[in-house]
């Protein structure tokens, strides 16, 4: 499905929209659930990531199609392999085939894990036949996607002795790792994280727990984009959100200060007031710790005229397509003046912004979500919309609440 996105007439707006459960936290609490069974998960995520993790592990198939999830692949990957007596099939769409799990499969195969490359070494397909690991130590690449670190230490507390795992060079994405700290700490399970080592101690059980999933702040980052880009007065309330966040995109809050947005925290809501013009400065950030905000923020300052060096975005070219030299691709089309290399992006201001241009989304439902918003500068196309689902089902109607006329093109 296309669409064509319309210049709202009103900017000004007032709405309540309410956001379902992080697909970052769903996704670790629906591991943990699966070897604590007396864990009990509220606000579940409803994105397709979440619904294919679902699929997977309530499925007695040796065969699991995950489509695009890469989270499931790679905490499936780990969890599976540690299940002695298991034997499963991992398989995903063209693009998964191309994305790399050498350094996660190298890790666990290091603790006794035996995994065979179906196809092409070092990616999926993979077949995995579940062993009790007798070892407890292991080294990994810390400035990989911490999606591999955090497959690692969501199956640690079932391991007989836990696990010691000692991250090699600069440590990135910290907060996704504090994140699934924070979850297993939350289940009573002992872990340690000091300079370049995480211990996480077994455990064999934990007493019923109830967790209520906090809502997304990826998700969020397209509401920050949309009141930047309103007139002053506009207010949008998201539910259900928490100022002391586990996850790394709650940074919104701060940067989008600089485009005259605040964030105002109350009873499990935030609301987004757009309480004056923005700063016309460069912005200049390190999302090393929330690169996922990245193409958000660019198409923010794209529309807004502002420039801005964003680096640290070393793990956008291997997600669901090579997200840098996207956003490139897109934003000259629209007569932007922009430059990327392997981890930093560079925009200038442009000075006008071309009208009905149809963005390509690569299979990204990132790339779709994060160019909606420029529909209260110019009308624009959406090629492939729906793959929104990937993360955010209900997207496109909650943008349709807020005030952005839609009209189906195919």
């Amino acid at each position: 499905m296309d669409l064509l996105l319309k210049i709202p007439k009103n900017q000004l707006f007032k709405n309540s929209i309410v956001i379902s459960g992080s697909k970052s936290e769903s996704n670790r609490l629906l591991i943990l659930q699966q070897l604590f069974p007396e864990l009990v998960i509220e606000n579940l995520s409803s994105s397709d990531d979440s619904v294919h993790m679902q699929n997977a592990l309530n499925s007695n198939e040796e065969v699991a199609d995950i489509g695009h999830a890469g989270t499931t692949m790679r905490f499936l990957t780990a969890l599976f392999a540690s299940q002695e007596g298991t034997t499963k099939v991992l398989q995903g769409s063209e693009r998964m085939h191309n994305r790399p799990i050498k350094i996660l499969v190298d890790a666990l195969q290091d603790l006794g894990a035996d995994i065979t490359y179906l196809e092409k070494e070092g990616y999926p397909p993979l077949k995995i036949k579940g062993k009790a690991f007798t070892k407890d130590h292991v080294a990994i690449a810390g400035n990989v996607s911490s999606q591999y670190i955090s497959a690692l230490l969501l199956i640690a507390p079932s391991l007989p002795n836990g696990l010691k795992l000692e991250l090699t060079g600069e440590i990135t994405s910290i907060p996704y790792i504090k994140m699934t700290l924070s979850l297993l700490n939350q289940l009573g399970i002992e872990t340690k994280f000091e300079g370049n080592t995480i211990e996480v101690f077994n455990k064999k059980s934990v007493s019923s727990k109830n967790i209520i999933v906090e809502a997304d702040w990826s998700s969020a980052s397209y509401y920050y984009s949309l009141v930047a880009l309103s007139e002053v007065g506009t207010e949008i309330t998201l539910s259900s959100y928490k100022k002391e966040s586990l996850q790394g995109d709650s940074c919104l809050a701060s940067i989008y200060e600089h485009f005259g947005v605040t964030t105002e925290f109350n009873n499990h809501t935030i609301t987004l007031k757009k309480e004056r013009l923005g700063s016309k400065d460069k912005l200049v950030l390190d999302l090393v710790k929330a690169p996922d905000i990245a193409q958000t923020i660019t198409v923010t300052c794209f529309a807004l005229k502002v420039p801005c060096d964003l680096k640290g975005l070393h793990t956008l070219k291997i997600k669901e397509t090579d997200r840098l030299e996207a956003l490139k691709e897109e934003i000259t089309k629209l007569g932007g003046d922009i430059s990327v290399t392997n981890e930093e992006l560079f925009l200038n201001t442009s000075n006008s912004i071309q009208e009905n241009v149809t963005i390509k989304t690569y299979h990204d439902h990132r790339m779709a979500m994060a160019f909606a918003p420029l529909a209260l500068k110019v009308p624009i196309k959406i090629a492939d919309a729906t793959v929104v689902t990937k993360s955010y089902q209900d997207f496109w109607s909650d943008f349709e609440k807020v005030g952005i006329e839609q009209e189906v093109l195919k």
